[in-house]
């Protein structure tokens, strides 16, 4: 039985796990969230040592076909600079990550099959395999056999979240566009499984629904994918709404907002409930809350990100331009955008040397390289 159907039918829903989890995000007693935390730190410390994985997104395409209202690369946003970057972009992009350090690579692209075309992600991925040990894709859902055909490529990991486990919301918030098939998304972390990826990282965006039922939802599927996926690694991350293209006057729906306590609970309650998880805690937070935040049961942290195609180095923006109904459509003549428009705004502005730096001075080690084929070998 598949998690979708799972899902529909609840099966999970009364396990002995999903309830030690959910007294977990009830706890709100004195005391309560400081032993949580407690036993979330120790553990930790007991399967991952006194380590943080860094790595950094390499944005290669903010085109996109989905209209989703909480994006800023969403179709309908008429107003955004977008550029696809080509494979020699790329990889400047990529030689300047390499620079700074990273061996850890996150590839992320908006789902358009006219800019991102079938196999431009495998050959980004076989130019950049020779620098970079772990290559992670975080693209459109696709079928196993493109799934295998990217991890014969050389990428090992897929990242894929969920955005909203409400059915009835998720809905609301994806207008058109392949996206809208929340049942197809859902089921993306078996297909890639299937397809051979070893590790595999899953999530929501807080901050579209109510967080609870939310994350109670997200470990149900961690619980399913541990058990019927086991032979691959996963990570949890637990993103919250950040302004974006179009809305950067956005500020938090009170209805919906997983404030900083709250996030402190869900870290916690996953590291306990699930030892072995990787928990990712990206730039979309602010340094300060990062520094407290990173002991609690953070494996992998972003570092120096940039959300927009080309951010590192200015690559592409040659060929900046806007997307109107899928067509491309030139920019007016003299306008000279500085470079393609961001997804969102990240809150942690430090360099990596910044940040290694802190890890550092707390007794940590900053992990650039865990993994190398030559393991397989």
């Amino acid at each position: 039985m598949s998690f979708v159907e799972r899902y529909y039918q609840g099966v999970d829903e009364d396990s002995a796990l999903m309830k030690k989890f959910r007294a977990f995000l009830d706890a709100d007693a004195p005391g309560e969230l400081e032993q949580l935390a407690q036993a979330s730190h120790q553990l930790t410390r007991e399967r991952f040592g006194a380590t943080m994985r860094l790595f950094a997104p390499l944005y290669l395409s903010n085109e996109c076909v989905n209209n989703c209202k909480y994006c800023g690369f969403s179709r309908d946003n008429h107003d955004i600079f977008r550029t696809t970057l080509t494979v020699e972009q790329v990889l400047k992009e990529a030689k300047y990550l390499h620079d700074r350090g990273f061996r850890n690579l996150l590839l992320v692209a908006g789902e358009h099959p006219k800019f991102v075309s079938d196999g431009y992600l495998q050959d980004c991925i076989r130019a950049l395999k020779g620098m970079f040990p772990t290559i992670a894709v975080e693209v459109g859902p696709m079928e196993d056999h493109q799934y295998a055909e990217l991890v014969e490529a050389g990428a090992e990991g897929l990242i894929v979240y969920q955005e909203s486990y409400d059915k009835e919301r998720y809905q609301e918030l994806h207008t058109a566009g392949p996206k809208k098939k929340f049942d197809w998304r859902m089921e993306c972390p078996e297909r890639a499984y299937r397809g051979g990826f070893r590790r595999i990282g899953i999530g929501a965006l807080f901050g579209l629904s109510e967080w609870k039922e939310e994350a109670l939802n997200l470990a149900r599927h961690l619980e399913y994918l541990n058990k019927s996926g086991w032979k691959a690694q996963y990570s949890v991350a637990f993103p919250r709404m950040r302004p974006y293209a179009g809305n950067y006057q956005y500020s938090p729906d009170a209805q919906y907002f997983l404030n900083d306590k709250n996030l402190v609970k869900l870290i916690c309650a996953f590291r306990v409930c699930f030892p072995n998880v990787g928990i990712v805690l990206s730039t979309r937070e602010p340094a300060a809350l990062r520094d407290q935040l990173f002991k609690l049961g953070v494996t992998h942290m972003s570092a120096e990100s940039a959300t927009e195609p080309g951010g590192y180095t200015g690559a592409g923006n040659e060929d900046i331009h806007y997307t109107v109904k899928g067509k491309r459509v030139p920019l007016e003549t003299g306008s000279k955008p500085c470079g393609a428009t961001e997804q969102f705004k990240i809150d942690d502005e430090r360099s990596v040397e910044e940040i290694a730096a802190f890890l550092e001075s707390q007794g940590y080690d900053p992990v650039w390289k865990d993994w190398d084929e030559a393991i397989l070998g």
